[in-house]
């Protein structure tokens, strides 16, 4: 099913009663933030407020904040279905003499529905704000977290053209609200929407840019897509294929660039890539830290459209899960075959909300060879976006690569630490706060897959082992009963499968290098493979909760070390705050937490909202 807009779709789920209306004033500041992460961890539906204080629009959030919702959103019954859709699309016959041909005709109609479609008339351009109408504190745009730097808005389609090439882009950049008529735009160093501006720098020219608001879900959707740098494939075209309808797009008022004619709001103007950059954030990011403020280029809004009803769509982002974690599936699964094409014994793989998309990927493979499984984690590592991978985690094909526990008991049985662990280097993402640099630093294979002879020591080889694979080595792990005391560890628990996690109060240089060598010699560390040190704000009994903290508080080069224990060796993680006495330059950003009042306000307040109590 094709959406026209993304107030059908609203419609639809309140039917379906999948989003329900807050009729009562609230704010855009902290509070909707606060209904909606409640909301989302919970698995609750979409909402609309109908009332915000402020301004004259009302904000709908977490449109996409289940699975199912986002596989509805984008015209299927399940997520997996993409997949099979793009998979159909590439798996072209070129034999078969004319009737093989033949059998590509319906793939080919759908590949025409690739390119978007002018008209000349659209809703989104109903309503024109000019000179001094525009103003962006009339929007209902949210401050989401405590300490971020002022309001965001958070769900912006960005479209530029390359000042050269004449290609488009549209990507999703945090926008930070600076005054009635400018933002800050977050284009990190990686991005196409940094390429436009510098090649605009180059020729002297101001880069035009048009923000679009809203439109349907499967160009919200698209926005946020890793897509490969092909000539002529850009959102717009992949909005067209999921919805089976080339995209509606009219021209902006003022500026030749083609915008979504069914969007909500469009923000017009451009940036100076001659001006100076400005200091952009705190921000409360999908890492679950916040982003601390930085330098980047100034966008100036010289007119703004919109229906003559719109609505603001919203999301936030922050300790996982979130809303994002469904569209970070969304791509796993539409890009799966073309991962398959390039690595074709990949069998499936998965990006957990854990690992916030970039810290871990776990990969499930048809084994046939010693080394297979290092062969794939680099080749990944070359993949678009993936290069940003921090942990990547390779197991054997009949391994579910989204059940967690089990992955993690194949990583304890299958990977002894030191000789089935890699490390290496690359580009990070510029959000991550542990690298040893800015967008610069260590990364981690770990093979749990089924070993060859070869990859044990064996003097067999895999072409004499007329058995097949052998195991010799596989690891009983066990907690044990008494655990050992260490300066600053304040609470600490073992798992039956090999999992020794620990929170520290850190106080000291070298406090955590310190805990791990002493902790690797006890007798309690027999049972153990795996050594994961968090901060103190860490629940050690909840698993989700620390290898969340552990993937973002690693640069794994210089953090994941293997040590000696009684029976064998661990793989200690050291995910505790890093020091300037250690040599970390980087301030060290706090987790998101939000304010005790706005919590407390929530509560006194949710009955007035109407919403489920369950969702509470």
């Amino acid at each position: 099913m094709a959406f026209p807009d993304i107030q059908s779709f609203m419609r639809l789920l309140e039917q379906r009663g999948e989003l329900l209306r807050v009729p009562v004033p609230v704010s855009s500041e902290l509070e909707i933030t606060e209904i909606a992460d409640r909301l989302v961890k919970r698995g609750g539906p979409a909402v609309l407020f109908e009332q915000v204080r402020g301004s004259e629009f009302p904000v709908v959030i977490g449109l996409m904040g289940t699975r199912e919702r986002t596989a509805l959103a984008l015209g299927v019954s399940d997520l997996d279905d993409l997949a099979a859709k793009v998979r159909h699309l590439i798996d072209l016959k070129g034999s078969g003499g004319m009737l093989g041909m033949l059998g590509n005709l319906p793939k080919l109609r759908d590949a025409m529905h690739l390119p978007p479609r002018r008209v000349c008339t659209a809703p989104v351009q109903q309503v024109v704000w000019r000179g001094d109408e525009v103003d962006l504190s009339r929007l209902p745009v949210l401050k989401c977290w405590p300490l971020d730097g002022g309001p965001f808005v958070t769900l912006p389609l960005v479209i530029t053209r390359d000042p050269e090439t004449g290609e488009r882009n549209m990507g999703m950049y945090r926008m930070q609200v600076m005054g009635k008529t400018t933002t800050g735009m977050h284009w990190q160093r990686h991005k196409t929407g940094t390429r436009h501006l510098e090649k605009a720098r180059k020729r002297g020219e101001r880069l035009p840019v048009a923000v679009a608001i809203g439109g349907d879900p499967a160009l919200i959707y698209a926005a946020t897509a890793p897509l490969p740098p092909i000539p002529g494939l850009d959102e717009f075209a992949l909005a067209g294929y999921l919805r089976s309808q080339r995209y509606p797009v009219v021209r902006g008022v003022t500026v030749d660039l083609d915008v979504p004619a069914n969007a909500e709001f469009i923000l017009e103007g451009y940036v100076d890539p001659q001006e100076d950059w400005v200091v952009e954030g705190p921000f409360g990011d999908h890492t679950g830290f916040y982003t601390l403020p930085d330098l980047y280029p100034r966008f100036h809004v010289t007119a703004i459209t919109m229906r003559e009803q719109p609505v603001y769509p919203a999301t936030i982002v922050g300790r996982p899960p979130m809303e994002d974690a469904y569209l970070i599936e969304a791509s796993e699964r539409l890009f799966l075959p073309a991962a398959q094409l390039i690595l074709p014994e990949i069998v499936d793989y998965h990006m957990p909300p854990a690992g916030v998309a970039h810290n871990l990927v776990v990969v499930s493979i048809r084994k046939q060879f010693p080394g297979q499984a290092y062969k794939v984690a680099n080749g990944l590592f070359g993949l678009g976006q993936m290069m940003f991978a921090k942990v990547i985690v390779v197991v054997d094909e009949n391994v579910k690569v989204n059940d967690m526990a089990a992955v993690w008991r194949e990583v304890a049985r299958q990977g002894v630490p030191g000789r089935d662990t890699l490390t290496t280097r690359g580009p990070t993402d510029v959000l991550d706060h542990s690298s040893r640099g800015w967008g610069y630093g260590g990364k981690l294979i770990i093979d749990a897959t089924t070993k060859r002879p070869e990859e044990t020591g064996s003097g067999v080889s895999s072409r004499d082992d007329q058995a097949g694979d052998i195991r010799p080595d596989l690891f009983s792990p066990a907690a044990a009963a008494d655990l050992p005391s260490f300066d600053g560890v304040l609470a600490q628990h073992q798992t039956p499968d090999g999992y020794w996690m620990v929170a520290l109060h850190k106080t000291r240089a070298g406090q955590a290098r310190d805990l791990a060598a002493a902790f690797a010699r006890h007798p309690a560390a027999a049972g153990m493979r795996h050594l994961l040190i968090c901060d103190e704000e860490t629940d050690v009994a909840d698993a989700g909760d620390v290898w969340w903290t552990v993937l973002n508080n690693i640069d794994p080069e210089r953090d994941v070390t293997v040590l000696p224990t009684p029976a064998g060796a661990l793989l200690a993680w050291d995910g505790a705050r890093k020091l300037a006495e250690e040599g970390f330059v980087r301030p060290w950003p706090p987790k998101i937490v939000m304010d005790q009042a706005v919590k407390d306000r929530v509560d006194a307040r949710w009955h007035l909202y109407g919403l489920p109590e369950q969702w509470r």
